[in-house]
This record gives structure tokens, sequence and C-alpha cells, in this order.
């Protein structure tokens, strides 16, 4: 019998998370749905695991454009973090980038892996349960851009 592996069970995964922020400085964020990898009913950022091949670009644009059927252009990568997650028995290494929105219409396209999406200020960010990609990323964005047009470069 074969022996089917798992990223982030089997062995560490590796995946990337887009923080895609709008021209009003809000964010856009998915609640994690029951069929999520892990962390389910907490927010996140839309991303997921690389496929043999790809680039970290070519990944964050696929699994954006699977997940909420938009078009993003990476900007900017911050640095990876550690997703050590015990009581689910995962370890990933997720690379969050910064991104900008290139179409409008956010849909949700996978419903069983997304609960729910939404547009935050940081100010409501500190009240939302994250996951820990989340939080540690969001600390990123707060420590190294302080305006919008510092994002924007």
């Amino acid at each position: 019998m074969k022996t089917k592996y798992i990223p982030g069970k089997n062995f560490i995964g590796l995946g990337v998370g887009a923080i895609i922020i709008n021209d009003d400085g809000k964010f856009l964020l998915i609640k994690r749905g029951k069929k999520s990898q892990n962390e389910i009913g907490l927010w996140g950022f839309p991303g997921g695991a690389m496929e043999f091949g790809e680039s970290f670009a070519q990944t964050i644009k696929r699994e954006v454009k699977e997940e909420l059927g938009v078009n993003i252009k990476p900007l900017v990568t911050l640095k990876p973090v550690n997703h050590l997650i015990p009581g689910e028995k995962q370890h990933w290494v997720a690379i969050p980038y910064l991104c900008k929105l290139l179409s409008s219409k956010v849909q949700i396209k996978e419903p069983d892996k997304i609960a729910e999406v939404g547009w935050f200020g940081l100010e409501d960010i500190k009240k939302l349960k994250l996951s820990l990609v989340a939080k540690e990323a969001f600390a990123q964005v707060v420590e190294n851009y302080a305006e919008i047009e510092d994002f924007f470069g």
C-alpha cells in the first residue's frame, strides 16, 4: 500500500499568504471554513501550499484566484513565519506577501474552505481571532509600514 504524504503533517509544508490592502487602507481577510487545512474559524489571509515547480509569486497569484476569483500583484515579501500548530500536529513555513488587488469583485470560490470574507482596518483587526500567521504578519506590517504610501511604494 502506498503511503500518502501530507504537507504540514508528514513533513514541513511551504505556503504563501496574500496581505491585500485597498486604497482606503483596509485589509482583506478570510475566515477559515470547516474544511480548511488548519485553524478553522480563525481569520487570516488567502493563500495556500506551493505546487512543485512554482515560484512564490506564482503560488500566491494562483491561490488567490482559486479562492476569491481576483487577480493580485505581489509587491513585497515579508519575513517567513514559522507556523507551528502543535494542537493540530501541523508545521508550515509561510511566506507572507503584501499585495495589490488588481480586480475588484471578490467572491468566495471555495465555500468549504472560506466561511466569510471582509475588509478590515488595523483597529478592527486587533479585535478579531487571527491565525498564527496573520498575527505575526500584521506585526511585521505595523512595524515596517506606518503609512499607506509606504505600502504602495
